[in-house]
């Protein structure tokens, strides 16, 4: 009896000992920071042989100083073949600086949508990090913020453990209307499908796949940017 007390006392510790080795492995990944051309600044973080943003994009210029079209009417961004953005649910004061802005796919192909020196992610490089990050099932969990006061539960498999920090802010639908904030997150790839849809990487609150789909360029996904 007294041996398997000590086994699974020893079970527990080692247990405990792998936790903290992650969370201190975690806690060691170095921030560093980067600036849009309006002065807005992001963490960024290294995975891999890869740096991102560790924040969602929330620039409403181009890097050469063009402004861009902020569309709050549902009918005119349905309409939209030019670049635009804007605020789930048209909210700048909750989700400016919580989700940045949602940008329709016209914006992104542009190029200038990033700082200098970054770019919005091609799907090669969004498959480079899927793979680095392993398991297809898990790979998305170690992007999402594990806190359960942004994502709607149960938030599976989400440990961030690359400081990547995926809150879940939604879209607006082609018909300018807007879902899935604390369900979801969703960003675009700069790869077109076609001449109407683009594809686009997800993150959803019940399982921990980093998943891929294509939509309508009119949609409206988050932009996190990775450095040339």
């Amino acid at each position: 009896m007294k041996s398997l007390h000590f086994l699974a006392i020893l079970g527990i510790v080692l247990i405990l000992a792998s936790r903290c080795s992650k969370d201190s492995t975690t806690s060691q990944i170095p921030y560093g920071t980067v600036s849009d051309y309006e002065g807005n600044a992001y963490k960024t973080v290294p995975i891999g042989t890869q740096t991102w943003m560790a924040e969602n994009l929330r620039s409403i210029k181009l890097n050469d100083a063009t402004p861009i079209a902020l569309i709050t009417d549902n009918n005119i961004w349905s309409n939209l073949t030019a670049p635009a953005y804007c605020y789930y649910g048209n909210d700048s004061t909750s989700y400016k600086y919580k989700y940045g802005a949602l940008y329709n796919w016209y914006t992104v192909d542009t190029k200038k949508l990033c700082p200098t020196g970054w770019h919005v992610p091609t799907v090669g490089d969004w498959t480079i990090l899927k793979t680095y990050l392993g398991t297809d099932s898990l790979a998305g969990g170690k992007l999402k913020d594990a806190s359960s006061n942004n994502w709607n539960l149960p938030n599976l498999y989400a440990t961030n453990s690359t400081k990547f920090t995926a809150w879940p802010g939604g879209y607006r639908f082609y018909n300018g209307s807007y879902n899935n904030s604390g369900y979801s997150g969703n960003w675009w790839s700069s790869t077109a499908k076609s001449a109407a849809a683009s594809w686009y990487f997800y993150l959803i609150y019940s399982d921990g796949k980093l998943g891929q789909n294509s939509y309508d360029n009119t949609y409206g996904f988050s932009v996190r940017c990775i450095k040339d």
